[in-house]
């Protein structure tokens, strides 16, 4: 049966995806945060840990190649803020008259800056430009800062400064996660870099099991918040359907644009990865503070749940074929 799925591009590793899904669903207190082992806080550890050997992986030259890259930037920070956002708005006409909460909720999540950890994890699996992906996905949630109230306000104009500790806890969070390991690995890149290049294999297993603790835990805290419960299941479906429909058309789209600028396959990778991911932690604080007295808040958000979720699964499988490409 395995030979028969691996055919069809079916891996290990993506019936491994859905089988965190049905664990998440039978077991959802397991993956929350009322579990006494917090397995929240293993996938944070570990994410951190991944970080580090990415700079112990980054050789000088490497790093200076990645960060000075311009147009990969560019591109990625207009894929999150202009061309997500203008996908969601210029689909208004037709999904406000149905849903209006709905709509607002999809354009709040084109808004959203691009996930940091599953972002760099999976450019890391399909072997695309790490140094870029780190840059990006950084960057991108610093601009969100700004970036993301503004453009909401296009469609709910409402402010208040409940959520400032929560960004507060996300930049430091950024820190600690993401920038102070990097930093730690490149410093020690001299000394434990060759170590790290003779155990890739053994460390893109771990990124993988990572993976995989993030959709558990993701799925967990929705089936536990009862976020599905609440909407009707032809809704979930339908949404579902309209959000992987939205996904294939970024993706597609900036696919085209690295092709038309000629990006080779390192910044391809990365560019598609960073630019058509949307980050549900800052999703949710956005949400504190954006719509702190909104009825519909839970219709809001449901679009970004459905589409962290999906792109998960759906980014991990390219991923996982892209890596095969050149192994």
């Amino acid at each position: 049966m395995y030979t028969i799925l691996k055919r069809y591009g079916i891996d290990y590793f993506i019936i491994a995806l859905g089988l965190m899904v049905l664990l998440a669903y039978w077991f959802p207190l397991f993956g929350t945060s009322k579990a006494w082992y917090a397995p929240a806080n293993v996938s944070v550890y570990g994410v951190a840990f991944i970080f580090f050997f990415y700079g112990l992986k980054l050789s000088p030259q490497q790093l200076k190649s990645g960060l000075s890259n311009i147009r990969l930037h560019i591109v990625v920070q207009l894929s999150t803020f202009v061309l997500f956002p203008l996908i969601a708005f210029l689909l208004k006409p037709i999904l406000s008259p149905i849903n209006q909460p709905l709509w607002e909720g999809i354009f709040f999540m084109a808004a959203i800056p691009s996930t940091v950890s599953s972002s760099v994890v999976m450019v890391g699996i399909a072997k695309g430009n790490i140094p870029g992906a780190i840059f990006n996905a950084s960057i991108s949630s610093m601009l969100g800062l700004v970036i993301t109230p503004l453009l909401v306000g296009l469609v709910l104009s409402s402010s208040n400064n409940a959520g400032m500790a929560d960004i507060h806890s996300i930049i430091i969070k950024l820190l600690w996660q993401v920038v102070v390991p990097v930093i730690a690995g490149i410093i020690l890149h001299p000394y434990w870099g060759k170590w790290v290049s003779k155990h890739l294999q053994t460390l893109k297993y771990f990124d993988q099991l990572i993976i995989l603790l993030i959709v558990f835990t993701s799925f967990s805290e929705s089936f536990e918040s009862g976020v599905f419960a609440q909407t009707s299941l032809l809704l979930l479906v339908l949404l579902s359907i309209g959000l992987i429909l939205l996904l294939g058309t970024v993706y597609g789209l900036i696919e085209w644009i690295c092709r038309f600028l000629n990006f080779n396959r390192e910044d391809t990778i990365t560019t598609i990865f960073c630019g058509s991911k949307k980050s549900l932690v800052h999703g949710m604080v956005f949400s504190k503070i954006l719509f702190p007295v909104n009825a519909a808040v839970g219709m809001m958000i449901l679009p970004l749940m459905l589409y962290h979720a999906i792109q998960l699964v759906v980014i991990s499988m390219i991923a996982q074929r892209k890596s095969k490409e050149v192994e």
